[in-house]
Formats: C-alpha cells, sequence, structure tokens
C-alpha cells in the first residue's frame, strides 16, 4: 500500500470522531508529567490541526492520555509518522508493546538475574496484580473500532515493509498475530459503537421524561 493510501485510511476511519474534552485526556495521574502532557492539547478538537513539531515535542503524551485521548490523538501521530516528519515520537512502539517478549540476564554479584517484559510476563504486580504485559496491551488497545483497527494495520504493514531491523519485524509481527488481525475482523464496528450511543441517548431521555411525569 502506498504513502498516500495509508494517509487515506487512517483519515477515513478516525475522522468523525469527537473531541473527548479537555477533562478527560489525561489517564495517568503518577506525577507532574501526565498533566504536562495531556495538558499541551487540552483545546485541541481538531487533531487533523496538529503541527508535526508539536506532537514530536509531547511524544511522551502516547503515554500519559487517557483511552480517550489516546484513540483521538493518535491518528495525528499516525499521519506525521507515514510521512516521516516525526524525529523523537514513535506510535508504531505504543501499537506493539507488550506483546512481545524480551529478556536480558544481569549479573548481580554472584547471581544472574533474567529481567525481562512483554507477553507473559507480569507487569506490576504491586499496582496491577496478576495483569501480564500482553493483558495491558489488550486491555488499552481494545479501544478501537473495527475500521479504525484496519487503518492500523495498513499503518503498521507499510511500517513493516520499510523497517530493515529484524527486532521491529518480530515485534510488529507479533502484535498482529497477537491482537491486531483479530481486531480488524472481530472489533465492534463504528455502526454498532453509534447504534449504542442513541440507545443510551433514548434509554436516558425515557428516564428523564418519566422523572418528569412523576413530578
Amino acid at each position: 500500500m502506498r504513502k498516500e493510501e495509508v494517509i487515506e485510511r487512517i483519515e477515513g476511519a478516525f475522522g468523525a470522531n469527537s473531541y473527548p474534552g479537555d477533562g478527560f485526556l489525561q489517564g495517568s495521574f503518577q506525577g507532574c508529567e501526565p498533566a504536562e502532557e495531556a495538558g499541551a492539547f487540552m483545546g485541541k478538537s481538531e487533531w487533523r490541526a496538529l503541527d508535526s513539531k508539536m506532537l514530536d515535542q509531547h511524544y511522551n503524551a502516547l503515554s500519559f492520555f487517557s483511552e480517550a485521548g489516546f484513540r483521538f490523538f493518535l491518528p495525528a501521530y499516525l499521519i506525521a509518522d507515514v510521512r516521516e516528519e516525526l524525529l523523537t515520537a514513535d506510535p508504531l512502539f505504543h501499537l506493539c508493546h507488550g506483546f512481545a517478549s524480551a529478556s536480558v540476564e544481569i549479573p548481580v554479584g554472584f547471581q544472574t538475574f533474567s529481567r525481562g517484559a512483554g507477553g507473559t510476563k507480569l507487569l506490576n504486580p504491586r499496582l496491577y496484580g496478576a495483569m501480564t504485559w500482553s493483558d495491558y496491551a489488550r486491555h488499552r488497545l481494545s479501544i478501537f473500532t473495527r475500521e479504525e483497527s484496519q487503518a492500523i494495520v495498513a499503518y503498521m504493514a507499510y511500517k513493516r515493509g520499510r523497517e530493515t531491523a529484524n527486532l521491529d519485524k518480530a515485534r510488529i509481527d507479533a502484535a498482529l498475530e497477537q491482537f491486531w488481525n483479530d481486531r480488524a475482523q472481530n472489533a465492534p464496528s463504528r455502526e454498532a459503537l453509534e447504534a449504542h450511543l442513541k440507545e443510551e441517548e433514548r434509554f436516558v431521555a425515557e428516564l428523564r421524561a418519566r422523572r418528569g411525569d412523576e413530578k
């Protein structure tokens, strides 16, 4: 798929998404950095208008966004990446990280410790109990509709075709095989999300109407 086709897929899949609102952009509240990074995007309700330099300056925002913020602003990063306008931000990492297992042996004194991440490795038992890296990645990335997931798969396939490092290809392949290919086929569609929202609105409206009648 050519660069222009990938960009068109991304714009078509994400273009109709609504801005979550200033109060719903920040996902992490540990330390001051999450507020600084997510705060830089407050009021920016048109992701297409974001400058690539601004995205690069706030590459850490991809780690600190709420799920709603991540879903809304990700396409800006993806398109800037396809256009090769990013120097620091790495949206591909956030779509692949957690699936492929990696470990390193570290000698400490007379002992050697295996330190790893990804796959079935535990994330952080003190905070997340028995959650693995793969569990967390699936939770974080399950926000995307079928159409959005298909656009992400197109982006990842495009990136894979341009990668020369086997490590990067292995990470992409693991993420596609373990999550994205299935998500692109079986995730709820945009139509299903819209139908759900309309049904919720009808339900709430009916409740309010009945409460008004009771008064």
